[in-house]
Formats: C-alpha cells, structure tokens, sequence
C-alpha cells in the first residue's frame, strides 16, 4: 500500500512519517502551502518556507521521497473566502474544520492520488477504526485520541465516510510526550519544533487586521448590559419558565447561569450546576418552543435618551445619556463583525471589578453588547439549534429521524471538555439542550456529538 503523509514540518507528521515507514509501506511526504499573504499575521513572512526546509530534512532524514504543492488557491477560495464572509454575517467560522474538509481530505488528497497514493495521513492525535453492517459494508468510525489533553477529532467533524476510508492516523494511540520522545530518539529535526498556532496554514494573526483585508471598520457603540435587563425581558422569562417544565423535579428551578469558566477549569460548584430532565416532556414540547429555547436574548429594546446639562465652572452645557436600569453605553468599537460572543481580549473597557465579555453582537446596528462577570446571565445558554440543511452525520447509520431523541456528549469548541447532553430532532432543526447551561455558545462554530465510548458520530454548524 503506498501511502502520502502529510508532512508539514511539525513533530506530529514527523512521527507519523516514521512510524508508517518503520511498518514497511511504501510512503512519501507532500508538504502543501495554502497561504501567502502576511496581513494581518504575527510571525515572520517566510515561515512556511521555513516548515518546508524542515519537513524536506524529516523526509530526508527518514529515506522518504518529498513533494510539494500549492494549493493556496483552493485554500482561499473553499476556507479563508468562507471566513470573511460569516465574519460579515456575525458569525464565528472554524476554519480549521473547513481546512480539514476542503483541503487536506479532499484538494491535497486528490493531488496524493495522482501521484500514485492509495491512503493519506496525518498527525491528527484521533482514532479510526471499523467495522462491517449486516450488508457487508465497511463502516468507519472516528474516535478521540489516546491523549485527552491533545485530541484533535474535533477538527475532524466535518470528513465524510468516504474521506475516513482513505485517512490514517498513526499517532492517534500515543501521548504527545511519547511523540517528542520518539522524534528525539530517532534525532527527526523536528523533534523540539514547538506546536502551531493560530488559524489553520495562516499562523497566529491579529484578527481585527486580518479581517479588514476585505471587511470595513466602522465605529459602533459598546452597551453594558446590567442583570436587571433579564428579570424584565419577555424572552428571558419565557426561557426559563419552558426550562422549569422540562425538569424532573417540577418544584426546583432551572440552572441558567454555567459555573464553566474557562477550557481547563470548572468552578468547585459545577455538579450543582446540572438538570435532571424529563424525556416525556422533551418530548411534548413543539417545534415552536424548541426554537423559542435556541434563540439568544434580543438587547435592541435597550435604547438611550440624551439629557442636557451644564458642566465646569463656566457651567457650559453639555449632553449626556439618561441613567437606564438596563444598560449603559460605555465605549465605542471598530466593527461588531470582529469580536465573537464570549471574547473578553482587545475590548478596551475599564472601570470594573470583573472582566468583560462579549455577549451578542448586532452586525446590522453595529452594537457590541457586553456583560461584566463569569456568571452574567447572557453569557450562558441552555439549548443551541442546528438546522436541517447544517446537520452532518459521520455514521449514517445513526442518523436521528424526527422525533427522536438520544443522550450523549457534546462539545462546542476545541479543546472544552465533553458536556452531558440530549439531541432532539424535529422538523425545524436539530436541538441539543445541555445538562449544565453552556457559556459563550458561538454562531457558525461547531457542535460535535459523542457516544460514550468517545467516537464522534455527527457535527452541525450553531445556528444564530
């Protein structure tokens, strides 16, 4: 079997290079560069060719032919394309998992095949495996990686049966400190490389400047949400009196505020922070309420009205916001299309005891709204929607039909660990409603479900 690894100059690839040779197939390394430009980002200009001399020394080194090609075409057009424009939406893209789908398992392989490659490889840290149905076809599964710490199936969600049957993972079984221990062992260049970051082939980037390549600036206002807002909001109430039906215990109240604070830390009180539902009355409830439960808080009704006064001692006469129980304006931004639900860097706003985050973003007012605290009710939501058209099953097997209902493990971003919950499909969309309330849920990001053995069976984009 000839087989195409996907060396990118990295110490995963690397050792995921070895390995497939050491097992005696018949392998060669195509390194692949899918950006140019340097706007926008922090490192040097020339830090692919420096992956690329790295990666020719790894083939070297291990006594494997090395190619390369250029595929930033594809990658602008299928992935950085695609960013911009749910950037300009208000949503938040993963390009990453478009990287994955579009280019490494689709552009690249397709270039692996003409060059004679049966499978393609990379130094993804996830499982693969399969199995045969009663029909006699092959099914395969994709399943988290050895190291918890390191799992990559996330980025994953999105490959098709077809795409898993030509993929490996050789890594996937290995810790990532017996990765760096067996590049140094076999003294691979790459074996103290640090990792990458950033965005997929493009680096760590200032993403503000990134963007504006093609999304205008445009100063908005910056409104502070105050708690007082939500036990006044039709919307809010309405939520949390639908959540209160759902529960087991019909006299307790619902957990709406996460006690989730970070992707590696939980606050002591997390258990607490559970509901127990029904499944009968998941089940009663309609496509209608469902979408209710999905919808995020509308902060439009928060509106200002100026009032003048005189300042100084020449007591010249200024203008100022009336107070409002809601909220205050308290800063201005350079386009709500650049910040993401849950971002608390790069805000600019003083004065609090709490950091600041962002909570919703109103893309056609231009409005960033913002709440102080972990714990600010708009932070956290309980139920996220997919629709029909974003729902991907990587096991078509088991595939939800409408009505249903099934228990497993969800995540909404990289690295978060998996959350207990429950898909429900209806007409309108798929539901997943979270045991423990989920904080900074994340238009065009991707929620990725799990059984419990730790494969991942399906993905779907958040919906707005």
């Amino acid at each position: 079997m000839k087989i195409c690894i996907a060396l990118s100059g990295g110490v995963d690839s690397s050792v995921a290079a070895l390995l497939l040779k050491r097992a005696g197939y018949d392998v060669f390394a195509l390194f692949m560069q899918n950006w140019h430009d340097t706007t926008g980002t922090l490192h040097g200009d020339c830090e692919w060719e420096e992956d690329r001399f790295v990666a020719e020394m790894v083939a070297r080194k291990i006594g494997i032919p090395f190619y390369f090609v250029d595929l930033s075409d594809e990658y602008r057009k299928r992935v950085v394309d695609y960013m911009f424009s749910e950037y300009e939406a208000g949503r938040t893209p993963n390009p990453d998992v478009l990287c994955n789908r579009e280019i490494k398992f689709d552009a690249f392989l397709k270039t692996a095949e003409k060059l004679g490659a049966d499978m393609v490889a990379t130094g993804h840290y996830c499982r693969k495996d399969s199995f045969r149905d009663s029909g006699g076809r092959e099914i395969f599964r994709i399943l988290e990686g050895r190291d918890p710490g390191k799992d990559q199936s996330y980025f994953l969600c999105q490959l098709s049966q077809e795409q898993l049957s030509k993929a490996l993972f050789p890594i996937g079984d290995m810790l990532k400190s017996e990765v760096r221990a067996l590049a140094r062992e076999a003294d691979l260049p790459s074996a103290e490389k640090k990792d990458s970051q950033g965005i997929c082939f493009v680096g760590k980037v200032d993403l503000p400047t990134f963007l504006q390549q093609k999304l205008k600036a445009r100063e908005g206002d910056v409104v502070e949400v105050y708690d007082a807002f939500f036990e006044a909001d039709p919307h809010y109430l309405r939520c949390r009196s639908l959540l209160k039906g759902l529960l087991k215990d019909k006299t307790a109240d619902p957990q709406m505020i996460s006690s989730y604070i970070s992707e590696d830390k939980s606050a002591p009180n997390a258990a607490a922070c559970r509901n127990e539902w029904d499944e009968e009355a998941l089940r009663r409830l309609d496509d209608a309420e469902w979408k209710e439960l999905s919808e995020a808080v509308d902060y439009s009704s928060i509106v200002f009205e100026s009032e003048s006064y005189r300042s100084g001692k020449k007591h010249l006469r200024k203008t100022r916001d009336k107070a409002n129980p809601w909220g205050k304006r308290v800063g201005v931004h350079d386009g709500a299309q650049f910040y993401t639900i849950g971002q608390r860097k790069g805000l600019n706003i003083g004065g609090h005891k709490d950091s600041i985050f962002v909570i919703e973003s109103d893309i056609e007012r231009n409005i960033l709204y913002v709440g102080e605290g972990h714990g600010h009710k708009g932070l956290s939501r309980s139920v996220l929607r997919i629709l029909p058209e974003d729902i991907h099953a990587i096991r078509e097997d088991l595939v939800l039909q409408t009505g249903q209902i099934r228990r497993c493990r969800v995540r909404i971003r990289y690295r978060q660990p998996l959350q207990d919950a429950t898909l429900i499909m209806r007409e309108n969309g798929l539901y997943i409603l979270f045991d423990s309330p989920q904080r900074g849920v994340t238009p065009g990001q991707f929620a990725v479900w799990y059984e419990s053995d730790g494969e991942m069976t399906g993905s779907g984009v958040i919906s707005r």
